[in-house]
């Protein structure tokens, strides 16, 4: 019986949900993206997320003004990386490839990080991560070469699902990047407001073009519930349910609820969009969740499953 009254119930109950926030930037953008221009779905969904995150955000903002200044460069390269390249590239790429692979492609992110700390960071990687790399990087092949070795062999790859494959290592450059020292004692909506920010400005002047060119500016109703739905949920709700769960219950178990975005995406895709789901999808998806979950796994959950299947097998005798 879930007690709606106990914090940790309560965050449980929102971990179950987060997911699907975060998911729904990708089904809500494929529709959107028939609709409104990438630069200019982009550029409005930050700056809508900005406008509502600021009443919240400003006093932290205010406090630590001088660090925020002092940090520019970065936050402009997370930025870049996170709302420019995970904003307008990953919408360019929905014109050319389904929320399904998308999604099961994204999912690649976790592993990323892993290699970027190990490139840049010298963080040691272990056998079990090595092996958890090898196995997503392999099922995001899959997905992108939808199962076939003649389009592997002869690189025939759908631009969307390469532009896609480029965001989630922009995504997880962005990630580490958050993890620096400098920015630890921020408040985090501060940090995420101010983000939102710095990605409506990089994206203003080519949105602007973008307009000059196409003509073409948001005007019906569907559009802007697009804009809305994609600063509320895939931004502001997506980002405070999975910052309350770290609050709550600590973000090795939140990051545990990350590993339900595949098949939120895809259902919501297969839902909503009318897409297919093929065996390359299946067969990509087990591979990059096994990888996933080797790679980022804390060892003593492992650690705590063999005890309890050895205590099992000693009952069983």
């Amino acid at each position: 019986m879930i007690d709606f009254k106990d914090p940790r119930h309560r965050a449980f109950a929102l971990l179950l949900v987060m997911p699907m926030f975060f998911s729904s930037n990708l089904v809500i953008g494929r529709a959107a993206a028939t609709t409104v221009e990438p630069w200019t779905l982009a550029f409005l969904r930050w700056l809508l997320a900005f406008v509502i995150l600021l009443p919240f955000a400003w006093q932290g903002i205010r406090d630590h003004r001088e660090t925020l200044l002092q940090e520019w460069k970065v936050i402009g390269v997370m930025a870049l990386f996170g709302m420019w390249i995970c904003g307008a590239g990953v919408y360019f790429a929905l014109k050319y490839t389904t929320a399904s692979n998308g999604t099961l492609i994204y999912t690649s992110s976790p592993v990323l990080i892993l290699l970027l700390e190990w490139i840049f960071r010298g963080r040691r990687v272990g056998g079990r991560e090595a092996l958890g790399i090898v196995l997503a990087v392999v099922g995001v092949v899959t997905i992108v070469v939808k199962g076939s070795l003649g389009t592997l062999l002869g690189l025939r790859l759908n631009a969307g699902d390469v532009l896609i494959a480029l965001a989630a290592l922009a995504w997880a450059g962005y990630s580490v990047l958050l993890k620096r020292k400098a920015l630890a004692d921020i408040p985090t909506l501060s940090l995420f407001a101010t983000l939102a920010l710095a990605g409506a400005i990089t994206l203003l002047p080519f949105t602007i073009v973008e307009i000059a060119e196409t003509g073409r500016f948001p005007a019906s109703g569907a559009a802007w519930m697009s804009i809305f739905g994609l600063a509320v949920s895939a931004s502001v709700l997506a980002f405070s349910t999975f910052q309350y769960g770290i609050k709550i219950v600590g973000p090795a178990t939140t990051g545990l609820f990350m590993y339900l975005l595949p098949p939120y995406g895809v259902l919501m895709a297969v839902i909503f969009l009318g897409e297919d789901l093929k065996l390359y999808h299946v067969a990509g998806f087990v591979l990059i969740m096994a990888g996933v979950v080797l790679a980022t796994v804390p060892r003593a959950l492992f650690e705590r499953a063999r005890a309890k299947v050895a205590g099992l097998r000693r009952a069983r005798v």
